[in-house]
């Protein structure tokens, strides 16, 4: 999200960059495929937020955003799972649910950290006017 408010459009860049040395350092395999499109989601939702968002809002919706988007991985990442292993729509069902527990840690921690996007972004955006 620092990047994406911070950069917009070429916020894509490192994004990734990251898939890429993710994919690099543990294998191209069936779990970096849903990489390729998780990470655009959130980038697509920080872009469709208002540019000017007023901070007392800000401090509430970037947090939050980053917390829906680690609750939801689990299904973010299901179709790519069902396309592998050839599940139905009740094994999909079962397999995202089985992943809740992961997905809510996710979601948690990715609360807290988004708690750090507004002082991130205001800080990269004073190191680039220098």
């Amino acid at each position: 999200m620092v990047f994406t408010l911070t950069f917009r459009t070429k916020a894509l860049i490192p994004i990734y960059v990251y898939v890429l040395l993710n994919g690099l350092y543990a294998g191209f395999t069936m779990w970096w495929v849903p990489y390729l499109y998780i990470w655009t989601v959130l980038w697509g939702i920080t872009m469709l937020l208002p540019k000017k968002l007023p901070k007392r809002a800000a401090l509430i919706i970037y947090p939050a955003v980053c917390c829906l988007h680690g609750l939801c991985f689990g299904i973010l990442y299901a179709p790519s799972q069902a396309l592998f292993f050839g599940f139905n729509f009740e094994q999909t069902v079962a397999w995202v649910i089985s992943g809740l527990p992961f997905d809510l840690i996710h979601g948690l921690g990715n609360l807290a950290t988004g708690l750090l996007i507004i002082p991130l972004t205001d800080l990269l955006k004073r190191i680039l006017k220098k």
